[in-house]
């Protein structure tokens, strides 16, 4: 065997042959571009417009040899303008910035002189009805896309209920849902929109339960949101040293970052964005994510109580199948679906999010669980006998269009899981949410509306008078 020694050869090498950039000093790496509205939307922490999930490879349609017979879905409202307890904090921020910035017509907030806000002062908390991502036409084309998908479970002809907690932007987006589902005229004689109480004494039987047992350790850290973060410091130093008096701290940041987010489910453009680095908004993300993680996900101790009640039920109607239900379409609040999501044991991290710093590999990244408009659909299928096993009912979960393996049992066509074994593996596990979180007696103490509903659809031209009072900029 021939041998070469390594050492050796570095001694014969001339001199002249050395590397041509030696004695050049290594400059710092700059990104040539700036952040833009889509690279926001991927980390915009929950506040901005709907986003398909990642996909991990499994293909969204139904696989061969199977077909859907029976879809049970819950959807987050749309898009809509910032919450009312958010405008305070915002409006402080913005107003540090304006009297900063109103003789300066340079520097990364040189724009703002010329920017007006878009939150008129009726519309904190309504769904959005201007820009390419309006809530509304979230809702109406998320109707339209699932009629083409699911529309064969539907006859025609029988009543269709459709169930909305009671509250007007999610209501307003269950309307909207229907008009694109049924046709705008059809909508009003074929749907029957069932709106379902928020009030705690409702127990079980309600999209919104809540939980009245023992305070959960989480709750100083939920209750202490927002936490700091190290990469909003730099964004305020930045900021800072471009603008005489301007005095930002990291809480002004995550606002204006906040503020940026949402602009995008109003207008097409914000200019905001590019005003922070993609690190910041990677930051920015998780810093929503650790807020619902510890407040209504996996680190909060009675979440998986709270999803267990929509579980429990969803799996009685997959087995109860399509004579129960073939459509079952629900509509609610981002921090209803997030204690599903836990207790349906799909996306959970090993390990609980740390508070002081990012981790990226145990994360809660809201675009990607629950964006506006997010919806977690559960698919039954009923497939032939193949090379993958006996025929029969399969379920397959399917979060924000990206189909989610459910924990190990991916067994049958396009990985879904025998109805047998997800329900033997969903129902050993589910704690009890009437136990658990100390519901009375004398209040129901499971989910019955999905088979004691109303087929009025006296509740179907609904339009709130929040979304009435609100008159968008320019509108």
């Amino acid at each position: 065997m021939v041998r070469f020694s390594t050492g050796l050869c570095l001694w014969v090498i001339p001199a002249a042959l050395a590397s041509p950039f030696a004695g050049i000093s290594p400059k710092r790496h700059l990104s040539l571009h700036p952040v833009s509205d889509d690279d926001a939307i991927k980390h915009s922490g929950g506040r901005g417009p709907y986003l398909d999930r990642d996909s991990v490879g499994i293909d969204r349609d139904t696989p061969a040899g199977c077909s859907v017979d029976q879809v049970i879905m819950i959807k987050r409202h749309g898009e809509r303008y910032p919450a009312k307890y958010e405008a305070k904090p915002i409006l402080d921020a913005l107003q540090k910035v304006r009297k900063a910035t109103i003789t300066s017509d340079s520097g990364d907030l040189a724009f703002v002189r010329n920017w007006e806000y878009y939150v008129p002062d009726d519309c904190y908390e309504v769904e959005t009805t201007t820009g390419s991502h309006a809530g509304l036409l979230d809702a109406y084309n998320h109707g339209k896309e699932y009629r083409e998908r699911y529309g064969d479970l539907w006859d025609g002809e029988n009543v269709l209920p459709l169930f909305a907690s009671d509250l007007h932007r999610v209501i307003d987006t269950a309307r909207h849902f229907g008009e694109g589902f049924f046709g705008t005229e059809e909508y009003l004689s074929k749907a029957a929109l069932n709106i379902i109480s928020e009030s705690t004494d409702r127990g079980a039987d309600s999209l919104t339960p809540k939980c009245r047992g023992s305070k959960p350790a989480s709750e100083e850290i939920c209750n202490g949101w927002p936490h700091d973060l190290p990469q909003f410091h730099p964004a305020a130093e930045r900021l800072n040293a471009q603008y005489p008096g301007l005095d930002l701290d990291w809480k002004d940041v995550l606002w204006l970052m906040t503020m940026a987010a949402y602009e995008l489910n109003v207008r097409d453009h914000s200019e905001w964005i590019k005003v922070f680095t993609m690190d910041e908004w990677v930051n920015f993300d998780y810093a929503w994510g650790m807020s619902f993680y510890y407040c209504s996900g996996p680190g909060n101790e009675h979440s998986r109580a709270v999803g267990a009640v929509y579980a429990n039920a969803s799996l009685t109607m997959l087995n109860d199948g399509p004579a129960a239900g073939s459509l079952v379409f629900n509509f609610a609040h981002d921090d209803n679906i997030t204690p599903i999501i836990n207790a349906l044991g799909i996306v959970n991290p090993a390990h609980d999010l740390p508070v002081d710093q990012i981790s990226f590999t145990d994360t809660w990244p809201l675009p990607q669980l629950v964006p506006m408009g997010g919806r977690l659909t559960i698919e039954r299928l009923q497939c032939g006998t193949s090379a993958l096993g006996a025929g029969g009912p399969y379920v397959r979960l399917v979060l924000n269009e990206a189909v989610v393996p459910f924990r190990d049992c991916v067994s049958g066509p396009g990985y879904s899981c025998p109805l047998g074994n997800y329900t033997e593996i969903l129902s050993s596990g589910l704690p009890d949410f009437a136990a658990e979180c100390a519901v009375p007696p004398d209040e129901p103490q499971y989910l019955d509306f999905w088979w004691m509903y109303s087929g009025s659809g006296d509740a179907n031209d609904y339009v709130s008078k929040e979304l009435q009072n609100c008159h968008p900029l320019g509108a």
